[in-house]
Parts: C-alpha cells; sequence; structure tokens
C-alpha cells in the first residue's frame, strides 16, 4: 500500500497546500517518512489526513469560479465503526462549500471496502450543495464497494454505479473537469 500514490498529473495545475482556502493549505509532506497507515499497512505520504483511521484523501483539483473539487481516496471507507463520512464532512467538505464548492467528483478506485451507518451527514452534504446546482459524483468506485453503498442508500444523495466505473477520467484536463463529468450524469439520466 505504501506504493499507491494519489495522482501526481495535475500538480501544474493545482496544488491543495498551496490553496489559500483549502484545509489542507501550508501542509508539509514527505517523501521519505511514512507515518499514516491503514490498518499495519503504511500509506504513501501524499495522502492526506482528514481525521480517519482508515480512510485517506487527495484534493487533486478544486476550482472556485467553476465551483467543482476533485478528490481521490484511499483506504476503507467505515461509517460503522469509525464514522469516516463524519469526518470528512466536518473537516473537508464544510470548509469547502463555504468556499463555494458545489460540485464534487469523488474517485474511489483505491477504496477497498465501505461499511455504511446512517445517512444523516450524506444527507446534509447534498442538501448544502443542491440548492446550488451541486452534486456528488463517485467515480470508478469498485463494484462491491458501489454494491454497499447502494446497500447503504447512499446513492440517493451520490451519483453512483455500474455507467461511472471504468471512466477514463485522467485523460480529461481538470479545468474540463466539470463539462466532463456533468455530460456523464447527463448521459446516465438519458
Amino acid at each position: 500500500m505504501h506504493d499507491i500514490e494519489p495522482y501526481y498529473n495535475w500538480r501544474d495545475y493545482y496544488i491543495a497546500s498551496e490553496d489559500k482556502l483549502s484545509p489542507f493549505y501550508q501542509r508539509q509532506y514527505s517523501e521519505f517518512h511514512f507515518t499514516d497507515r491503514i490498518y499495519n499497512h503504511y500509506i504513501h505520504p501524499q495522502w492526506d489526513n482528514f481525521g480517519s483511521s482508515t480512510l485517506y484523501c487527495k484534493v487533486l483539483y478544486a476550482n472556485y469560479e467553476q465551483q467543482i473539487a476533485v478528490i481521490e481516496f484511499m483506504g476503507e471507507w467505515n461509517d460503522a465503526v469509525h464514522n469516516d463520512i463524519m469526518e470528512l464532512k466536518r473537516s473537508l467538505i464544510d470548509p469547502m462549500i463555504s468556499a463555494g464548492i458545489t460540485k464534487y467528483v469523488l474517485i474511489g478506485e483505491n477504496v477497498l471496502n465501505f461499511h455504511a451507518s446512517d445517512e444523516l451527514y450524506y444527507e446534509e452534504w447534498y442538501e448544502d450543495i443542491k440548492d446550488e446546482g451541486g452534486w456528488i459524483l463517485a467515480l470508478n468506485f469498485r463494484q462491491h464497494v458501489v454494491n454497499e453503498m447502494q446497500q447503504g442508500k447512499i446513492h440517493y444523495y451520490f451519483n453512483t454505479g455500474e455507467h461511472y466505473n471504468n471512466v477514463l477520467w485522467r485523460k480529461v484536463k481538470p479545468q474540463d473537469m466539470s463539462e466532463f463529468a456533468e455530460s456523464l450524469l447527463l448521459r446516465s439520466l438519458g
């Protein structure tokens, strides 16, 4: 797990630690000291800790004019034991909403499991952004994770499902991500 890095090809466009509106502003990273881990496995030091002991993230891109953020995740999304959604909502999403972000692309290729609890924080997140035309799109989550999210009724708040898996999002320039994501959303409605 320590070899899995967050996607880094967009660093010429955005770096969260250099964004004054980011919750990770001025965060220092090491390439050599591995401190965070998921259970007994150290993870790459470029992942950001937002308060969960099993789920880490990296804000790959935020554009306040387009009101969009792209966030990659790594680990186990565990609401049942660790209340990861509460930590995510309070530590990362609430500050982003305050800064004007209403559209979220969540990249889940490295999310290994999902354990649901209640839907309150998902509903709150959705309610916070829906009047601004906002949405939450879950891309490339593993099929068993999508199934677990649907069993937990998260799909009422996240746009998730088979049609959002195997999406080649890395071929899109970050400044085109909002238009790309909205085209995916429209295509799935048709």
